[in-house]
């Protein structure tokens, strides 16, 4: 029985018409955030996105590496206990791995995402980068120990909660009706969206590989939506929103697992209501990170929260990173003229200090050297960073700080 194709409908929600409408929404916020800030600020908060994406993939399984700790990984600064550093290198893979694959999607236009080669792909290169460790599972029933093969499916029957996901044997055909029925090019408008969130259930439905099915179809989600493409994302993140409803994603996922409960509930062999309920919320998560960032990135804002958090080391009421030194009031106006005109020759942003010049090299170095301004080559142009000690205070609740 559980290698039945008819077992995986309905394969899109029937009915539920409201659910493209909150797909528009998410469409036109999303596309509204890329006029928010200059397009190399934007640039340098993808980046920053990109850590935060991390963070919070990584919380949905239950592993928490707080982004200070990512960023240390990131320069190759590992903690000395070996949990920690395993953790460390999760986090580093997956941040690897979501570059690798938005570059992928910008140089191969061709290359289907819906397809088994691709999912495959990300697999193998989050598996490849984890440590040793995280690549044995254990069977929860029986207490036997199997290693998980990068970038393979599973060739074992496994069980997820309640959920008896399709025979290792049959995983082919499924995967194959996936691709042909999930494939962006076969969606218009708005429905691409419903058919990125029903996607990122069947997936998870599907549990193809032995292990990091939940990472996959995050990543898979993400490379979705670039594929859409859905206008402005990068600019805020999914997993941030999954994270912050975990027990509710969760229980939604579950929901959508259900089988038909009645003749009112689809013709299908699944609940056509569960998936509604998985796709609405699953909107509901995009509109709400969306609207979220919108409200993050308006420039008078992001203005008076820079503004802040100067004011607030040069008191000496917080401190830099590695406990440095106050920063000079005078930092504001200077990280102000680099936020609207994206990138800055560095006699601008002198002139703009107001201070002489020795004393405002003295001060553009250390803005440099706390990564609050980045520089390509040592006298080219800057242009603002958003150093994590930093991002806190001018994004406020986009991670929980940190505590020691």
């Amino acid at each position: 029985m559980r290698s039945q194709i008819h077992l995986m409908t309905p394969l899109l929600p029937e009915g539920g018409d409201e659910l493209q409408d909150h797909a528009l929404d998410v469409i036109q916020k999303s596309a509204a955030l890329g006029n928010r800030q200059h397009p190399v600020t934007l640039g340098a908060i993808r980046e920053l996105l990109r850590i935060i994406n991390s963070y919070y993939s990584n919380l949905i399984e239950g592993h928490n590496t707080h982004p200070y700790d990512i960023v240390r990984a990131m320069q190759r600064e590992y903690d000395s206990e070996p949990a920690k550093r395993n953790l460390q290198m999760e986090s580093v893979a997956h941040i690897t791995v979501q570059r690798d694959m938005e570059r992928k999607l910008r140089d191969e236009p061709k290359v289907r995402v819906t397809g088994p080669e691709f999912l495959c792909g990300l697999h193998g290169e989050i598996y490849r980068q984890l440590p040793e460790e995280f690549r044995v599972v254990t069977h929860p029933e029986t207490g036997e120990k199997s290693v998980v093969e990068p970038g393979a499916f599973r060739e074992e029957a496994v069980k997820v909660g309640y959920h008896k996901p399709p025979a290792h044997n049959s995983l082919g055909v499924f995967l194959k009706r996936f691709d042909e029925s999930y494939t962006p090019e076969k969606h218009h408008g708005a429905q691409k969206l419903v058919a990125a969130a029903a996607a990122h259930h069947r997936l998870t439905w599907i549990h193809p590989f032995l292990d990091g099915n939940g990472r996959v179809a995050r990543l898979f989600t993400d490379a979705y939506f670039h594929r859409i493409p859905v206008h402005g994302f990068g600019l805020w993140s999914v997993s941030r929103g999954l994270a912050r409803r975990n027990i509710e994603y969760k229980s939604a996922l579950s929901g959508a697992d259900a089988p038909r409960r009645n003749d009112l509930d689809g013709r299908g062999n699944l609940s056509n209501e569960g998936l509604i309920s998985f796709c609405r919320f699953f909107l509901e998560v995009c509109l709400d990170q969306v609207e979220y960032m919108g409200g993050l990135l308006r420039l008078e804002e992001l203005v008076e929260r820079i503004r802040r958090y100067v004011e607030l080391r040069s008191s000496g009421m917080i401190p830099g990173p590695a406990g440095e030194k106050v920063l000079r009031v005078e930092s504001a106006r200077m990280l102000q003229e680099v936020l609207v005109k994206g990138e800055t020759a560095r006699g601008t942003v002198l002139e703009a200090s107001g201070l002489k010049e020795r004393t405002g090299r003295t001060l553009l170095g250390q803005l440099i050297a706390e990564g609050l301004l980045v520089s390509d080559t040592p006298k080219g142009d800057v242009r603002l960073g958003f150093p994590i000690h930093a991002a806190g205070w001018f994004f406020p609740d986009l991670y929980p700080t940190l505590s020691r």
